[in-house]
């Protein structure tokens, strides 16, 4: 039996229940008829070990009346995770409504393009979207800034996010300026090797929707399939621990913005960031890291971060979370939803059109009570908190809370804490999270987040610093903010403690980007 046959009904259950989607704007009843459609394939970099080029297809959208005499600017599309190019104008109507032009694109290893993925790597991805540029800066009714440089925005989410940030930094690597003129990726990533693994601890629902969801095309190379099946049988992300297990870790480190950032670039280009505050995958810090590493300063000055309730959401059993999904800052800041927003905000940038979107330079992130919470510390911890001992089981139990702050109180950003670690046991595990109630037992997780704090080995009294999830949360007065510590997580089924232990944690604090 192969290693594609044998995955099949082991992930089936878990990728039944998880849509994956690239988040774009809903299809319209009916399209512009006067919208031209062309189909197109190119030549792009072999994959390893061959000479033989990859086809790369895409399908282009020329909106009605853009000619060489009124050239319009265009916008890239990607899809998300194991999904195809959009085909019908329908599919892409708000857009070429407006003027634009769109070329979408099935990345390598997805659609009709030819070979693996690669998960955006700069060698083979990064190819492909530097060839798809070049060859739309040769269309005539493209508006130009410059020689192979079109006027160009990007859209797209999750793994459609992904690709903007390798085409802007590729771009950048391969000219010595930017390229692209504006850019709105949702839901994205900053890092995979933390984001799959965060303290190598994998998610294992998430790993198993990327195994297989890319099964019926067979887009990874086999040796990631066998590594990320690893992952989800051992609970901790593969890094060459034994004789024949596979190390992950050099293939996830060049596919996203992190490795870009520590080769010293930083992309000087307006900006719309979406990120999900109930995203378990690539949760808010994800963006909040593109927000603060990626970007120049005057770029940040043009941009907006917005957060909201929804991207990559499992159901929150256990422990108890709110199910919420929607966008009080995009509705603030531009009166619609995002989709509403980014062409708001493209029209301002690529056509020098309308006032420029509100908000700019700051952090914008919305609760699950419908508030749109502005950090002006751009979510960075602003006060420090302290919170009593907590002792917790490290294979199975109830989560235990304690209280941090009482309400009123607003937090909007990036949540750390630094306590004394006992641990007794081998590889012990919690789960660590803030939660909202009236009592420690109706305490619900704040937009359903953990991040695992993970002790290899027996210590006492050890100092640590753990990152929180990233949130955006108004305590009412008479309930309470809690630090939750939990055994278990629904997200990461199986992948707490593999002995029972006992993990504990004293002399607490609690850094919170307070919101006045």
């Amino acid at each position: 039996m192969s290693l594609r046959t044998a995955l099949v009904p082991v992930i089936g259950a878990a990728i039944g229940t998880v849509l994956v989607s690239s988040l774009l704007v809903a299809p319209p009843v009916s399209a512009a008829p006067a919208v031209s459609v062309a189909n197109r394939c190119i030549d792009s970099a072999p994959e390893p070990g061959s000479k033989r080029p990859v086809k790369i297809c895409f399908t282009v959208f020329k909106p009605a009346g853009a000619s060489a005499k009124r050239p319009v600017p265009v916008l890239l599309e990607g899809h998300g995770w194991a999904g195809k190019r959009q085909t019908s104008p329908a599919a892409v109507k708000r857009w070429t409504d407006a003027g634009y032009g769109v070329v979408s694109i099935d990345q390598r290893g997805f659609g009709q393009s030819g070979g693996l993925s690669h998960v955006m790597h700069p060698a083979y991805e990064g190819k492909d979207l530097r060839r798809i540029v070049n060859t739309i800066a040769r269309y005539r009714w493209v508006q130009k800034d410059g020689p192979r440089d079109p006027r160009m925005g990007t859209i797209g989410g999750s793994y459609g996010g992904g690709y903007q940030f390798l085409a802007a930094f590729e771009l950048l690597r391969a000219r010595g300026k930017p390229v692209i003129d504006a850019m709105a990726p949702q839901i994205t990533w900053h890092d995979l090797n933390r984001s799959l693994a965060p303290n190598g601890v994998v998610r294992t629902l998430w790993a198993a929707v990327l195994v297989g969801a890319g099964l019926p095309s067979n887009a990874l190379p086999p040796h990631i399939y066998k590594g990320l099946v690893e992952g989800l049988a051992t609970g901790t992300w593969p890094q060459g621990q034994l004789p024949l297990m596979e190390d992950l870790r050099p293939f996830f480190t060049r596919n996203g913005p992190s490795w870009h950032v520590r080769q010293g670039r930083k992309l000087d280009i307006p900006m719309l960031l979406g990120q999900g505050t109930t995203d378990g995958l690539f949760n808010l810090q994800e963006g909040l890291r593109n927000w603060r590493t990626v970007l120049t300063r005057r770029a940040r000055q043009q941009s907006v971060f917005v957060g909201y309730n929804g991207g990559h959401v499992l159901p929150a059993l256990f422990p108890a979370g709110v199910n919420v999904t929607s966008d009080p800052c995009s509705k603030r800041l531009g009166g619609g939803d995002f989709d509403d927003l980014t062409l708001r905000f493209f029209d301002h940038v690529l056509k020098g059109k309308g006032r420029p979107v509100a908000g700019r330079g700051k952090v914008h992130i919305g609760t699950a009570t419908g508030q749109c919470l502005t950090s002006p510390s751009g979510g960075k911890p602003t006060r420090t908190v302290k919170a009593a001992r907590i002792v917790t089981p490290t294979a199975v139990g109830l989560p235990v809370s304690v209280p941090i702050a009482k309400g009123p109180i607003k937090v909007a950003g990036s949540v750390n804490l630094d306590a004394k670690v006992t641990s007794l046991g081998l590889d012990g595990r919690t789960f660590l999270g803030l939660a909202v109630g009236r009592t420690p037992l109706d305490a619900k997780l704040v937009q359903n987040n953990t991040m695992p704090l993970r002790q290899g080995t027996p210590v006492s009294g050890v100092r640590r610093t753990v990152e929180l999830p990233a949130v955006g949360v108004s305590v009412p007065k008479g309930q309470n903010l809690y630090l939750m510590a939990t055994a278990l997580h629904d997200t990461s089924i199986a992948m707490g403690s593999r002995l029972p232990g006992v993990m504990a944690l004293d002399d607490i604090r609690v850094h919170l980007p307070v919101v006045r």
